[in-house]
């Protein structure tokens, strides 16, 4: 039953890997793998030698003597803690989306055209991937990518640069959104996880996570692509919805402010970024009426369509939820898995074949390329048994989070800026990969270094 449960499971995550080339959403593969995979475990629970207790992190003790009915009861517990552990993650970024959607209904992204006032396409691409490091680690990488190649496509015309710098901000993004604890959906994962703190996920990361992006933006600086300048008209700047601006800096705020709510109160972080959601959601509401007027109101008799509308009701509407089921299903996948000790007992024999731990994280970081980095991370929170705060986990969320830039299907950045710009896959593994490389190389080796400091 154990090898069937494995072989399903690759196979969903063929089918997830594949998806492209499938034409299919990997949302469906994802759940149908988890529910087949718990379905299995239901079945199978007699035939089972072990199971692994997930809040104490061990293998239960005589499992295998246990009786049918206490196998199952202990079955439904685990997958009543896997929920509430997957619930967590997924309110959480439900509610960053919803923020961001605010934002962006009052045009608010659009305050970033206001610092650009060059058309050289050096200065534009350190303008563009310092951006994409700051917003990635508030907004996460991937909004932050959608964000900025929206305002490119706007001031860079030529369709062959515009490739380059979305290359380059695919780097930036995925490089600013390791060291934040709201950067990268793995970044998070480890953070409610409770393996990482906010202050020494900073301190261990800031410097490698910015050597990442600078040093591929320092070499690409003095390519053919990026000198001289472009032809753009730069006249138009900032927002023209006048609580654009305000939204922005209150939005960014107010997410950025969920750390430090939990530091304060010790509660999951999904509780603060509910509080920050409301608050967003008074002012949006506020200035959404601030516009209704009665010449609207009464437009085409009883359709309100043209007439006042709620931006957290529209905010929601436009919500990613492919994005959060594909979540939903890979954590549970992954923790079925889990509950049986696979992920356990296949790392200690891992690291009986490559004792080097920091091996075993930068081969993790170069399969987040080739495969999405969301389950490879949901498998190490299985694998490892480290504590709080432990180097490991730091070096996870680096390499998990910089890694996939080196194919632009390995991160959720890569793949949106794929469609945004109908970037070809092997066009950015002969121009863009070998960067990509290079900045997780030396963000490996500047990491390894300041641990030894730390």
């Amino acid at each position: 039953m154990e090898s069937l449960i494995i072989l399903i499971f690759v196979l969903g995550y063929l089918a997830i890997t594949l998806e492209h080339n499938l034409k299919l959403d990997k949302l469906i593969p994802a759940l149908a793998m988890m529910s087949i995979l718990w379905a299995l475990v239901a079945f199978g629970i007699d035939t089972f030698p072990n199971w692994f207790d997930s809040g104490a992190h061990q293998l239960v003790e005589g499992f295998s003597g246990f009786g049918t009915d206490e196998k199952h009861h202990l079955l439904e517990e685990t997958l009543l803690h896997h929920l509430g552990k997957t619930a967590e993650i997924l309110f959480f970024l439900l509610g960053a989306m919803t923020i961001v959607e605010m934002i962006d209904y009052f045009d608010g992204f659009a305050t970033f055209k206001g610092y650009i006032r060059t058309k050289s396409k050096k200065k534009l691409l350190w303008i563009f991937a310092i951006l994409a490091f700051i917003l990635s680690a508030i907004i996460d990488n991937l909004t932050a990518t959608i964000v900025l190649i929206t305002i490119l496509q706007k001031i860079v015309k030529d369709k062959t640069t515009r490739l380059y710098f979305a290359g380059l901000i695919i780097i930036a993004a995925n490089a600013g959104g390791a060291w934040s604890p709201i950067g990268d959906v793995t970044t998070t994962m480890l953070w409610i996880g409770k393996k990482v703190t906010t202050l020494k996920l900073i301190e261990y990361l800031i410097i490698p996570s910015l050597l990442c992006m600078a040093v591929p933006t320092f070499i690409a600086s003095y390519l053919k692509p990026f000198r001289g300048d472009i032809e753009a008209d730069l006249t138009e700047i900032g927002s023209k919805n006048q609580h654009g601006s305000t939204m922005l800096y209150l939005g960014l705020g107010a997410i950025m402010f969920v750390p430090i709510f939990k530091t304060v109160t010790h509660l999951p972080p999904y509780v603060g970024m509910m509080l920050s959601l409301s608050v967003v959601g008074v002012f949006a509401e506020m200035y959404s009426r601030s516009k209704f007027s009665i010449s609207k109101a009464v437009d085409t008799e009883g359709d309100d369509s043209k007439g006042h509308h709620s931006p957290v009701h529209a905010s929601l509407s436009k919500i990613e939820m492919p994005s959060v089921l594909f979540f939903f299903g890979i954590l549970m996948a992954v923790a079925a898995l889990e509950s049986l000790g696979i992920l356990f007992l296949g790392a200690a024999s891992l690291q009986e074949i490559i004792p080097n731990t920091d091996i075993v994280v930068m081969l993790l970081g170069v399969g987040s390329a080739v495969v999405d980095n969301v389950p490879l991370v949901a498998a190490s929170l299985g694998m490892f048994s480290e504590g709080l705060d432990d180097p490991l986990w730091h070096f996870v969320a680096f390499a998990a989070g910089t890694g996939g830039s080196m194919l632009i299907i390995g991160s959720a950045a890569g793949v949106v800026a794929m469609g945004m710009e109908k970037i070809d896959f092997f066009w950015y593994f002969k121009k863009i990969s070998w960067l990509a490389a290079i900045g997780f190389i030396v963000g490996s080796a500047a990491f390894i270094g300041l641990r030894a400091i730390l």
